[in-house]
């Protein structure tokens, strides 16, 4: 078994960094007992054992073939299959990966995290456990891992997804609206085509199941009180400029503009599937008795506030009207 070399001699974890740059071989250690490094890094496990690692985190496109004799020495490993593009997901792996990071320094070991190059994949990947150990927000991880290992530079796409990671209290929260926008985003760019979406992607129809409903308010169409979705699956969103944000339409007086949101953006319902698939926008019908109730686009709309969504799902509030379950009575009354 490979003798881990943790934080200290009683492996104790620390916060502070190392105070100089300490390198071994490929690899570089940016917190006590968590080193950084490319693919040549585990290319020998000489280098492994030199550095006591005895854990290994790869982000990359292949999962590393580990020498002979590296399996024989106890060797911890974990792969996350991505790329380096700014598409790629990975928000939806940091809690495992932090998690790995934990499990192993509390069993006295070692970690490597690495992708290709060492410089984008992998700096996400401390970067984020950085941030939930630490306490520090994106830019302040980020920035002292730089001063460690000045050519760390991750994508556009993965900086954007550790902010929202930060938005989400350092934690992924899938129930969350933050996570569901993203994972929406997410979709549009994999399947272009927008045919056989993932169930998952669907809310359920609140028409199929009764639990859980006592604790939200639940939203039906106006005109056939049909059930359309719940407050669970209304996606928030910071409110816009107002006017200021519909000046390049050029609008010929009169006209009015609103300084608050009058549609709910909400994420698609199982009810939907069936307008949604194969078009890139179009109307949302209540699917009992035909009323428009708002429209969607894949590409996203502009909310009455100014703030632009992206994809949008719109149902104006005009539309229904808003079923709060009594929690004694299990009835349900109609707030104006």
């Amino acid at each position: 078994m490979l003798e881990a070399q943790g934080p200290s001699p009683e492996c104790e974890r620390r916060s502070q960094r190392p105070s100089e740059a300490n390198y071994t071989g490929q690899m570089l250690e940016v917190w006590p007992g968590l080193y950084l490094g490319g693919a040549a890094a585990v290319s020998e496990p000489d280098q492994l054992r030199a550095a006591g690692i005895s854990a290994v985190l790869t982000v990359d496109s292949e999962e590393p073939s580990f020498k002979a004799g590296a399996e024989d020495e106890d060797l911890w490993s974990f792969f996350v299959p991505a790329l380096d593009k700014p598409e790629t997901d990975l928000l939806s792996h940091l809690d495992r990966c932090v998690a790995f990071i934990n499990r192993a320094h509390d069993d006295c070991r070692a970690v490597l995290v690495h992708c290709h190059a060492g410089v984008s994949r992998s700096v996400a990947i401390v970067t984020a456990f950085l941030m939930k150990t630490d306490l520090l927000t994106f830019e302040e991880a980020y920035g002292e891992l730089q001063n460690i290992k000045p050519e760390a530079k991750m994508n556009e796409g993965f900086e954007w997804q550790l902010k929202l990671y930060q938005a989400m209290g350092n934690e992924v929260d899938t129930s969350s609206a933050i996570y569901k926008q993203y994972r929406l985003q997410k979709v549009t760019e994999k399947y272009p085509e927008l045919q056989n979406l993932p169930q998952e992607l669907f809310a359920v129809d609140p028409t199929t199941i009764s639990q859980g409903l006592k604790d939200q308010v639940l939203y039906k169409c106006r005109k056939c009180r049909r059930s359309l979705f719940r407050s669970s699956s209304i996606l928030d969103h910071n409110e816009g400029n107002g006017p200021v944000a519909f000046v390049h339409k050029r609008m010929t007086p009169p006209f009015v503009y609103h300084l608050s949101c009058t549609s709910y953006f909400i994420e698609p319902v199982q009810w939907m599937e069936s307008t949604l698939l194969g078009v890139m926008d179009g109307q949302l019908l209540c699917p009992k008795c035909g009323a428009k109730l708002g429209s969607f686009n894949w590409c996203g709309e502009q909310c009455s506030c100014g703030r632009w969504i992206t994809p949008a799902f719109q149902i104006h509030k005009n539309r229904v009207d808003e079923m709060k379950m009594l929690p004694v009575l299990g009835s349900q009354t109609r707030t104006i």
